[in-house]
């Protein structure tokens, strides 16, 4: 009774309802998530068909040209790095070490005696195997790899070579006008030699690939392409022509090979132009292989190098000096001075004159003409065109070998004088007061005749003679008229007016 009392009361009742509501909110629940979890399915399923629909190919044809251009790359590098090694020196030098006797100074730093002593300084550059005789190798190089800060031979130089050894090289030949070098080491197995290309041939654009040791990092291979051909200047007095390129090349890679597409060594990279921190900005420049073909030889057979000699001191002149000596040719390179009873002087060369072709062939600078006088054989003759005045001239000239001892002779250098027209902004740079008319003197080479007659720099020259001068063209006539026996001037040196002595010849 109780029990149904409890069963049909109110509470029993609510309870009940509250239950059936619970079940029910879940079972709605539970169908809402079943129904939603197969759209969610579905919307994934939709977005990775859709990607599977519109995948990112690669063009076949794209990718094939891609990997054909570097299968030639790794050909390269193949062809080319067994024929390129490394170089290393070492130097000694001597020096007096000061003497200061004390306990302090010899705890720090050894024993202060004053003699002499010995340091050892190393080096690294890199080399090309470019010819064999029997088991001798030899690798052209640059002459700065070779030698220590003071242009003298290193004591040791090893070549370390693609299959892990090292050879004792020994030095055969150097040339520090042209930066190269050769040395030979020896082994019985088989080295690869390098492949010599056309220099003459690259045009700028071309594929050029670097190869070399930069920074002891050995058989480095770097690309880029040729930035410019015939580029002048270089450190010191190097008479060669450059090609540019940008690529990557460091301290090391001097010596090393520049190569074109085909694995030809175009180049020996020579120097970069940097700045302070002295890496590689991509400004590379290598000497043209063509411009080394015929030292190779050269030093094989005799360790030297036989330049011709023309005899003649060679300047670049700017289009200022050229409009003054009414030059109209736009490229060329300026005699200012003749050696005496030099092959110039002989074939008719004369001071003044602008020489322009040899043999034909345009002179674009000095160095082209130093150059190219330099790869001429002795005995044989040469026609140089050059501009006198207002005519062109042929000239057969007779070369020589060229004696760098007496290519030093400046007291044989005629006459050893470089003048100017004294214009209104040479008066201002010079500070030359008043309103003198005649030719500056900036340039007098020390020991020649224009030096023992006593021109000084900055004297203004009136006459060459006895006859007034008032232009360049004037002077180098009389020169070549009347200064044949003898030469002296009439100069105006600050307020005075003086007469120089004579020169006889």
């Amino acid at each position: 009774m109780n029990l149904i009392k409890k069963l049909s009361s109110r509470r029993f009742f609510i309870f009940n309802l509250v239950l059936i509501g619970a079940i029910f909110g879940f079972s709605l629940a539970f169908l809402s998530f079943s129904c939603s979890a197969p759209q969610t399915s579905g919307a994934q399923n939709k977005k990775t068909a859709s990607a599977e629909e519109n995948p990112v190919i690669i063009p076949k044809d794209a990718l094939a040209v891609a990997e054909s251009i570097q299968t030639v790359f790794r050909s390269i590098a193949d062809k080319v790095v067994p024929s390129v090694v490394e170089l290393k020196t070492v130097s000694t030098r001597k020096q007096q070490t000061p003497s200061f006797p004390g306990i302090p100074f010899e705890f720090f730093f050894g024993p202060q005696d004053g003699k002499e002593r010995e340091y050892k300084s190393q080096g690294l550059g890199s080399g090309i195997i470019v010819r064999q005789k029997g088991n001798t190798y030899y690798v052209l190089t640059n002459n700065h790899v070779v030698v220590d800060n003071s242009n003298n031979p290193v004591d040791e130089i090893k070549v370390a070579a693609g299959n892990g050894k090292e050879y004792d090289a020994t030095l055969v030949g150097r040339d520090q006008r042209r930066d190269l070098a050769m040395v030979r080491f020896d082994s019985k197995e088989k080295m690869t030699l390098a492949v010599l290309g056309d220099s003459d041939d690259v045009r700028v654009g071309d594929w050029a690939i670097a190869v070399g040791n930069p920074l002891g990092f050995e058989s480095s291979v770097t690309m880029g392409i040729v930035s410019a051909v015939g580029r002048q200047g270089g450190p010191g007095e190097n008479i060669n022509d450059f090609i540019q390129t940008d690529a990557a090349i460091n301290q090391g890679n001097s010596g090393g090979a520049l190569v074109n597409i085909r694995g030809e060594v175009i180049g020996i990279n020579m120097w970069i132009a940097s700045s302070n921190g002295g890496g590689s900005m991509g400004l590379g420049f290598a000497i043209p292989i063509n411009n080394a073909k015929r030292t190779i030889d050269e030093f094989i057979d005799s360790g030297a190098i036989k330049d011709g000699w023309l005899g003649v001191s060679l300047l670049d002149i700017d289009a200022e000096m050229k409009q003054a000596l009414g030059i109209t040719e736009a490229q060329g390179a300026f005699a200012s001075g003749v050696f005496v009873d030099s092959p110039a002087a002989k074939g008719g060369i004369q001071a003044g004159d602008f020489i322009i072709k040899v043999d034909g062939k345009d002179i674009s600078s000095t160095r082209m003409l130093t150059r190219l006088v330099g790869d001429l054989k002795a005995g044989e003759k040469h026609i140089f065109t050059v501009v006198r005045g207002k005519q062109t001239v042929d000239l057969t000239v007779n070369i020589a070998t060229r004696n760098n001892d007496v290519a030093a002779e400046n007291n044989k250098i005629w006459p050893g004088i470089f003048v100017m027209p004294l214009t209104d902004d040479l008066k201002k740079e010079l500070k030359i007061e008043g309103s003198p008319k005649g030719l500056v003197v900036l340039q007098i080479i020390d020991k020649s005749p224009a030096a023992v007659v006593g021109l000084q720099r900055q004297d203004i020259i009136t006459a060459v003679n006895g006859e007034n001068v008032t232009d360049l063209p004037s002077f180098y006539r009389i020169l070549r008229e009347k200064a044949v026996k003898e030469l002296w001037f009439n100069v105006t040196r600050g307020e005075s007016t003086l007469e120089t002595m004579k020169y006889k010849r």
